[in-house]
């Protein structure tokens, strides 16, 4: 059972070095302006601008996550980066993207 071919939001997977190694179908979506969007065996790294292409080298030499949202146009999105870790050793980083509500209630619990 593959769950990221139907969920709602992109999954990029890329190994210790920056290569894609995988996509689910949303991924190739949001990426389709490079080709036909299947980035697999392409540098990750390649398709990032300034300043993000900086911090996922960084990510990639130490592997740390990094959270964040992002507005393009009207749409929300979290963009939610972590490391790939396989039996204890750093295989890469995952990222997920999914779009959120413009008002997202933030609930605290104790």
């Amino acid at each position: 059972m593959n769950w990221t071919n139907e969920f709602l939001g992109s999954v990029t997977v890329c190994d210790c070095e920056g290569i894609v190694v995988y996509m689910n179908e949303r991924s190739k979506e949001q990426f389709a302006k490079n080709d036909d969007g299947d980035l697999v065996g392409k540098s990750l790294i390649d398709c990032h601008p300034e300043p993000a292409r900086t911090l996922l080298k960084k990510m990639l030499a130490e592997p740390v996550p990094n959270s964040y949202t992002i507005e393009k146009k009207g749409i929300h999105k979290m963009i939610h980066q972590t490391p790939w870790m396989e039996n204890g050793e750093f295989r890469g980083v995952v990222e997920i993207s999914f779009e959120i509500p413009m008002d997202m209630p933030h609930h605290v619990r104790s």
